[in-house]
């Protein structure tokens, strides 16, 4: 299977049409959140319209920069992996949007707790398969959260909840300057950059030897 996996559109719509041959080439869109440019909030639904109709197969959680009331947008448009686990082929698709509390400037800032909230209950709902999950915050110390050479800004929690767990593919945004592509036991961790900047990504699961691997390759328009 291959997915093509994008975050931190901020409003980009430009940057999903120079993408849209990409996504036609795909079984899957996954979108890490930040539909919304800083501060403004009517750049989301434009950016998200553009973006359901990339393609039959998009799932997303939102961003900091989204309010939290924008997932009844996503639901409209069966696209929310936020709320409730998602079957797609032989795999469950688990998400939590939002990012950890830090200015109090965007509308969705949340506690590491709530961060994982979204994970622990639709993990009880739906715990049975192969598991890949969506977190607009990346998890903790790793190199898809860090800000400068020996700062990680990203979830303890949602950092246990992997190491736990061991989902396929951990896939997070919000940290820009993190595009990179790391591990946390069998999981994959990926971080495609923010796609206002030209920054997305290609990942494929394939079954070895009877279980589920993914790869990833890091991209710019």
């Amino acid at each position: 299977m291959k997915l093509l996996v994008i975050s931190d559109g901020h409003g980009a719509v430009d940057k999903l049409t120079a993408i849209s041959s990409v996504a036609k080439k795909v079984d899957l869109v996954l979108f890490a959140g930040d539909f919304a440019a800083f501060n403004q909030p009517e750049t989301g639904m434009p950016f998200l319209k553009r973006l359901r109709s990339l393609h039959k197969n998009v799932y997303s959680v939102l961003g900091n920069c989204d309010h939290p009331s924008f997932i009844e947008k996503l639901e409209t448009n069966d696209m929310n992996m936020q709320s409730s686990a998602v079957h797609f082929e032989d795999f469950i698709l688990l998400g939590s949007g939002g990012a950890s509390k830090f200015t109090g400037t965007t509308p969705n800032e949340r506690t590491d707790e709530e961060l994982v909230s979204d994970l622990m209950l639709q993990y009880k709902e739906k715990r049975e398969g192969n598991i890949i999950i969506v977190t607009h915050n990346p998890p903790h110390g790793v190199k898809t959260d860090k800000v400068a050479p020996l700062v990680h800004v990203g979830s303890k929690l949602i950092r246990q909840f992997i190491e736990e767990k061991q989902p396929i593919l951990a896939i997070s945004g919000h940290i820009h300057e993190a595009f990179a592509v790391d591990s946390i036991g069998q999981t994959l961790l990926l971080n495609p950059g923010a796609l206002c900047d030209g920054r997305f990504a290609i990942a494929e699961i394939i079954k070895e030897n009877g279980k589920y691997k993914a790869t990833a390759t890091l991209k710019t328009i």
